[in-house]
């Protein structure tokens, strides 16, 4: 069986040339990337990566999972003020052909969503024809937003949500 190449990995590599885009750089860590997500019809589908490839979360560090734990909370609360969602879902599978490497999607769940896309049935946001999706130029606009308010969260003790 052939080993099919990391797309993730190859996505990773534009990140640390400085050739991605906004949208495809919102914010990093040490140990993650957060970016949007390219190919949903969901304003603010963010996704936190690994930076190093791993297939599971049972490989993670002790100090990627710490560092996890925080930005999960931190893109949860900058999502909730920047796209005004009621919640946020997260989900980790990295099953999709291609991106076998851990990353976890945090999704803005909408007080005004149809029932028939909440819960797992959010995922029909994702995956969508190319007409279907987020532009770029909004998905840069978002970027923009997250990652001032997750570099403002770097140096406050305690970061609640703005009303």
């Amino acid at each position: 069986m052939a080993i099919q190449p990391c797309l993730t990995c190859e996505l990773a590599k534009r990140r640390e040339m400085g050739n991605a885009p906004l949208w495809d750089n919102i914010y990093r860590t040490q140990h993650w990337y957060v970016v949007h997500s390219y190919n949903t019809a969901l304003a603010g589908w963010l996704v936190i990566i690994c930076r190093r490839h791993i297939a599971g979360i049972d490989e993670m560090t002790e100090a990627e999972a710490v560092e996890l734990g925080t930005l999960l909370r931190r893109v949860s609360v900058t999502l909730r003020n920047v796209v005004n969602c009621e919640k946020t879902y997260v989900a980790q599978f990295a099953e999709a052909q291609g991106h076998h490497h851990v990353h976890f999607h945090v999704i803005p769940r909408m007080a005004d969503q149809p029932p028939e896309r909440k819960g797992p049935a959010i995922f029909n946001y994702l995956g969508v024809p190319e007409g279907e999706r987020i532009s770029e130029v909004h998905m840069n606009e978002i970027a923009a937003q997250v990652r001032y308010r997750l570099v403002g969260m770097e140096t406050e003790p305690n970061e609640t949500r703005s009303s």
